[in-house]
Formats: C-alpha cells, sequence, structure tokens
C-alpha cells in the first residue's frame, strides 16, 4: 500500500500500484516542477510542485468514489509537463497552454510506466483512450485537475486560507458521474476564488514577468544551441544549472530575481499571453 499525505485531503492508503507509479523516474521528475513556472524566482511563498498537484487529484478523485483506473489517469495526468510547466508553452508559442498533452504520449511510452501498469493488470491504452469525466472537463466546468490547482494555487497565492479550501470540500459530491456542488454559496465562493486566482496570481505582471522572461532566456538559449528540447524535460533545478552555467546565464538568472528591465519588459517583451480561463458552474438544486 502506498501512504500519501497532502493539507488539503490529510492521510490515505492507496493500492500498490500507486506506490510503484510514484517510485519510476518520470513520476519523480514532478517533484522538480514547479506549479507555477518561474514564479518562484519573484515569490518565494508560490513554490509548490506539479507532483503535490498530482497527488492531490489523485486523492480527490479516490474521496469522491472514482474508480481506481480514473485516480492512476489523475496521478499521470501532467506527467508530460515540461521544467517550469507552461513557460514550456511560451517558449514554443503555445497559446492553447497545451504542450504538455501534446506530447503526453510520448512521454509515458517512453518512461517506466507502462511496464508497471502492465504489472498490475492494467494497458496503458486503457490510459490513452479512456474517458475521465471527474478528472477533466471542458472549461467553465468543474472537475478534479481544475479544482485542485485552484484550491492549491489560491492557497499559495494567499487568496484563501487552507481552512476554507477545506470547508468547500465539504460542500461537493459526485452526481451523474461528475463533481457538483451542493448549496448555492459554496458555488458563488468557487466560481470568485477562480476569478481571483486568474487575475491576481496567473495575470500578476510580476508573475508573468518572471514566466516571460525565464521563456525568452530558453529560447534565447536554444537559438544559440546552448539548450536543447530534452533539457526541458529536466527537473527545474538541472536545466537552472544548465542555463546558469554560463557567466551569461547566470546574470540572466539574477536579473530576474532582481527584476532588472521590468517595466520596459512588461511593455516592449514577450510578455506570456496567459490563456483566457472561466469558471462558471451553476447550482442544481
Amino acid at each position: 500500500m502506498a501512504q500519501v499525505n497532502d493539507f488539503l485531503y490529510g492521510t490515505m492508503e492507496l493500492p500498490q500500484v500507486f506506490e510503484d507509479l510514484l517510485a519510476t523516474a518520470a513520476m519523480k521528475r514532478l517533484a522538480g516542477i514547479h506549479q507555477s513556472g518561474a514564479i518562484f524566482l519573484v515569490n518565494p511563498d508560490i513554490c509548490h510542485s506539479r507532483l503535490e498537484h498530482a497527488i492531490g487529484v489523485t486523492m480527490l478523485i479516490n474521496w469522491l468514489g472514482g474508480s481506481e483506473l480514473e485516480q492512476i489517469a489523475g496521478l499521470l495526468h501532467d506527467v508530460s509537463h515540461t521544467a517550469f510547466s507552461h513557460v514550456g508553452d511560451y517558449v514554443f508559442e503555445n497559446l492553447a497552454e497545451d504542450f504538455h498533452e501534446q506530447v503526453f504520449e510520448e512521454v509515458i511510452v517512453q518512461s517506466e510506466i507502462p511496464k508497471v501498469l502492465q504489472q498490475h493488470g492494467y494497458d496503458i491504452q486503457q490510459i490513452f483512450q479512456g474517458k475521465f469525466d471527474i478528472l477533466e472537463q471542458p472549461l467553465p466546468a468543474l472537475c478534479a485537475d481544475r479544482l485542485d490547482y485552484t484550491l492549491r494555487d489560491a492557497i499559495h497565492g494567499g487568496i484563501i486560507s487552507r481552512q476554507r479550501a477545506r470547508t468547500f470540500l465539504k460542500a461537493i459530491t459526485l452526481k451523474k458521474g461528475k463533481i457538483e456542488i451542493i448549496n448555492q454559496e459554496e458555488v458563488l465562493w468557487i466560481n470568485d476564488v477562480f476569478k481571483r486566482l486568474n487575475n491576481e496570481v496567473f495575470k500578476l505582471p510580476l508573475h508573468l514577468y518572471a514566466n516571460g522572461k525565464m521563456a525568452a532566456l530558453i529560447k534565447e538559449l536554444m537559438e544559440k544551441g546552448l539548450l536543447n528540447k530534452a533539457d526541458l524535460f529536466k527537473t527545474d533545478t538541472l536545466l537552472l544549472n544548465k542555463i546558469r552555467s554560463s557567466t551569461s546565464g547566470y546574470e540572466a538568472v539574477k536579473a530576474i530575481k532582481q527584476l532588472r528591465g521590468f517595466s520596459e519588459f512588461m511593455k516592449y517583451g514577450a510578455v506570456p499571453q496567459v490563456k483566457t480561463r472561466n469558471l462558471n458552474v451553476i447550482y442544481n438544486n
């Protein structure tokens, strides 16, 4: 059995397949990928990892009574994120912010994950071809992925408290295989939190600066042949170490931390065009 812990969902025991998946290099890498990209360079309070989110999604699906297969899909859903998460999208000018989805199957197939799943009686095609309504729903609907990152990122961003998030979790249920909220007050609350998260965290100029400057730096170094696409599938630390191995790279990272050229960049630089996200949960009494 795998015992997992999370500040939102507490402690939970999961079957052996989860322990074996968490032991793979592909999943361990997510512990070194910051959920919010390069924002931690300018705001150290926002430093949680993709692995924390992946485990949180898994635990939320479990808590709602989702199948073991859907829990596995939840654990794996972000395994293909590049270093610095959505910074990879900005590097490749991917306005849909779905680069990790485009390379998902390739990353999984090249990892130990299919073998681990096979040992536990699953086929990787069940993940690739499965329909997981608790895990994923198109915007503006609610789903485990969107709900976990909304609460988690809002807590780290100082928008809500952990206690308030846990109060909200008591008001959700599963109806016809999809997440629903049982009272109007909590519907209004989560819609407002999502709006504030987008405006006060995702689109905050300071945070756009950090991610935009990091994307521009990576792109420049790739054009010079000093970085390659494979480097983006390392951890943030390993990629940073390679960037800082040259004097110019070291100074560039230092400049981001010190907010050099902040005003100029926000006026004239390649500021990330963050995808517009709207959450419009409707109360069904």
